[in-house]
């Protein structure tokens, strides 16, 4: 899922008004779901804030930095795809979508420029560079910056910002190479790419070596993509299942049918026999956790 360039000037990061009744000057007086919902020109923003379920939250306390795309920067996504998000089934994606787009805490622009990368609420990380009097956060060009609310500020941009696939992430990490060949192989890497919301309990490139080379290269023939498939499916649970919900199963279920068997032993969490040696690496569409073996269902 590739990303658009957020830029802006730095001269542009001087706070700036919007069409509001507040000015970022003034001393704020509404929340920033007020603020976007009496605007105008975050309709669709705040109907999305709604379907997810987040409006209470970004009215809450906070405080939140929001990078609030406008009603045209959701146009861009096309007329279908903003329908199929708003749709109660894909309310798990939708929520991944708009979080990213919200960073705990209240800066401003002028502390943005100095910041390589920020923690989103949705658990990724988004990136920031400023080069050339320029600066990237991530996703779109900001507008407008600096609007305060009494629980946090709004910079304004001009397109949606979409959090990174596990396959993106996975890609990034640079060490899941055979993991993401085995997907490209077995016909999955699409869905691991737009599908979910999964939780993938992933194998090192280390963790496929200890198959042998043989083995591996056996499975990646094309006469053995239904054995590779199952293989990988016994990896994938279907939803978002993060550590501290992990540690309390005994079992999970993936979406090859078969079950995983979880388990405690001191600190370590284990998987089907394999050690969780890195835990909760958030994605746009679940969450990965690294294990150092690879999980061969009783089948196969």
């Amino acid at each position: 899922m590739k990303h658009s360039v957020l830029t802006v000037t730095l001269a542009a990061l001087a706070p700036l008004s919007l069409s509001l009744s507040l000015s970022a000057q003034d001393t704020p007086t509404k929340t920033i779901v007020q603020i976007a919902a009496e605007a105008g020109s975050f309709n669709t923003l705040v109907a999305a804030v709604k379907a997810a379920g987040l409006a209470e939250t970004l009215s809450g306390k906070g405080p939140f930095t929001v990078f609030a795309p406008t009603d045209e920067a959701f146009a861009k996504l096309g007329k279908d795809a903003i329908a199929d998000l708003l749709k109660p089934e894909n309310k798990a994606k939708l929520t991944s979508i708009l979080t990213y787009h919200v960073v705990g805490g209240s800066v401003p622009a002028a502390a943005v420029v100095g910041m390589k990368s920020a923690k989103t609420v949705q658990g990724c990380d988004v990136a920031i560079v400023v080069k050339d009097g320029k600066v990237a956060v991530g996703g779109a060009n900001v507008t407008k910056t600096d609007i305060m609310a009494t629980n946090g500020v709004i910079h304004v941009i001009d397109s949606v910002i979409l959090p990174p696939s596990l396959v993106d992430v996975a890609s990034a990490a640079g060490s899941f190479k055979t993991l993401l060949q085995a997907a490209v192989a077995a016909g999955l890497a699409d869905t691991l790419a737009k599908g979910g919301p999964f939780t993938v309990f992933a194998p090192t490139d280390e963790a496929f070596a200890k198959l042998g080379k043989d083995t591996i290269a056996d499975l990646l023939k094309p006469e053995n993509k239904a054995k590779l498939a199952s293989i990988l499916k016994h990896h994938v649970v279907a939803g978002t299942v993060l550590s501290s919900a992990a540690v309390k199963l005994t079992e999970a279920g993936t979406i090859g049918g078969t079950k995983l068997m979880l388990k405690v032993d001191g600190k370590t969490l284990t998987v089907g026999g394999a050690k969780v040696t890195a835990a909760d690496v958030m994605a746009g569409n679940g969450v990965i956790h690294v294990i150092d073996a690879v999980l061969i269902p009783a089948a196969n």
